[in-house]
């Protein structure tokens, strides 16, 4: 598209809505009660779960929104078959800037009706005082001599955790998603996971970085492959990037921040951190480092994807279980007092192996990559939707209470956009 269509896109986006696009210079610092919000996945539907086990609303595969408050956990219902192993996993998403703990998080549980665990419950946390999307899953495995193996009703629940007060009486946003993945076919032989596995990542490739501007989240990240990505983050800020990985694939990650021009930088401890999640949102492994207002990186790798990894005892290398996309996200810490150039290095190492003899086709059902996504990883581009949905995914319209609009008058709405950017208008999680 061209700036200048894009351009007749935006403005003709902003005369249907009725908004007045207050305009932001790129270069103007951006602090946290002006970063994008999370940006739920188009289509998810509005939920309230009950604090009875026996009230909670139904979920079919499907994703869906609702909001927990500190002290709450909210039950919901999925009806299982006995032949497919189901993942449900929940994103907790507070508003850029919200005060957290570092031990405030969720607590994510799938469980029998009468109370017997069909896998361990996952707790994740933020881990320190910036508020970021965390994300982890539950999970339900067919397998001898494992747990609720039968079809019929079983619970999904969200549970606040951590000693902070945490969000008020109008809670913080939560996105569900429920997958199910095919079971084998009757007989199949379950390719083995490989005993060892390289450490280095691959040769870099040459040429300069390629740009990319990281999304909000799991719904908005753009695609991206081997090479090296520059971005920039905001004080406060996270993004996201997925990448495609195929079985036998490893993964290497890299992000390398530039140093501050502040004369006096603060030591910000565990400033950068690095984090990935697998394709069906659990949690895999992370890394931080302290940021000095020096030149850093922190990286990490990760064992080959395989099937049977999922039996080991290892929590980062049975995360490594799905061919299919895994998510980036790099945050850079609120107390970092400027925006940060960043470099995102991707080394994808392996060949390609083949996978197991699944009973269904599991690319459909979001777990595989496709020539097409490998395409997309390496242009840098989020697929969802043409040019149009990608002028109006630029505009910023901000969380902006109702006394707000009222004091600006006749429904004038301020855009305040990421880096002068502007992000589509998404029903809001909360406004259920």
């Amino acid at each position: 598209m061209t700036s200048g269509r894009a351009g007749a896109v935006i403005v003709l986006a902003l005369c249907t809505l009725g908004l007045a696009a207050v305009p932001v210079e790129a270069s103007s610092p951006v602090g946290p009660e002006n970063l994008a919000p999370y940006r739920t996945a188009q289509g998810a539907i509005p939920v309230r779960g009950a604090a009875a086990s026996t009230d909670g609303p139904r979920l079919r595969p499907g994703t869906y929104t609702d909001t927990i408050s500190a002290g709450q956990k909210k039950y919901y219902r999925v009806e299982l078959d006995a032949r497919t192993n189901a993942y449900v996993s929940a994103v907790l998403a507070p508003p850029p800037g919200s005060a957290v703990q570092p031990t405030d998080g969720i607590r994510v549980t799938l469980e029998s009706t009468d109370g017997v665990k069909c896998s361990v419950s996952n707790e994740v946390s933020f881990g320190s005082a910036t508020s970021r999307p965390i994300a982890d899953y539950a999970t339900r495995r067919i397998g001898d001599g494992r747990e609720c193996q039968s079809a019929g009703d079983y619970l999904y629940s969200v549970e606040w955790t951590g000693s902070g007060s945490g969000p008020g009486t109008g809670g913080w946003p939560v996105e569900l998603k429920y997958m199910t993945e095919p079971g084998l076919k009757a007989g199949a032989v379950v390719p083995s996971a490989p005993s060892t596995w390289g450490t280095q990542a691959p040769e870099p490739a040459a040429g300069t970085a390629k740009g990319v501007s990281g999304g909000t989240g799991f719904n908005d990240a753009p695609a991206v492959g081997q090479g090296a990505w520059k971005d920039e983050l905001s004080p406060g800020e996270s993004r996201f990037y997925k990448v495609p990985v195929d079985w036998g694939q490893q993964l290497f990650l890299d992000a390398e921040f530039a140093n501050t021009t502040t004369e006096q930088a603060p030591v910000v401890v565990g400033g950068l951190r690095l984090s990935l999640f697998n394709t069906a949102r659990g949690f895999v492994r992370s890394a931080d480092t302290n940021y000095l207002g020096k030149p850093a990186a922190v990286g990490f790798g990760t064992a080959p994807a395989a099937f049977s990894n999922r039996v080991s005892a290892q929590d980062d290398t049975g995360a490594m279980r799905f061919s299919g996309w895994y998510y980036v996200r790099v945050t850079l810490d609120r107390q970092i007092d400027s925006t940060l150039p960043m470099t995102l290095r991707v080394g994808i190492g392996g060949e390609p192996q083949q996978g197991p003899a699944y009973d269904g086709d599991a690319t459909a059902a979001g777990f595989g990559i496709t020539d097409a996504d490998r395409a997309a990883a390496q242009e840098g581009r989020i697929e969802d939707g043409g040019a149009e949905n990608a002028a109006l995914k630029a505009l910023g319209i901000g969380a902006i209470g109702l006394g707000t609009v009222l004091l600006l008058g006749l429904g004038a709405w301020a855009l305040v956009g990421r880096r002068g950017e502007a992000t589509e208008q998404v029903p809001s999680p909360w406004e259920l």
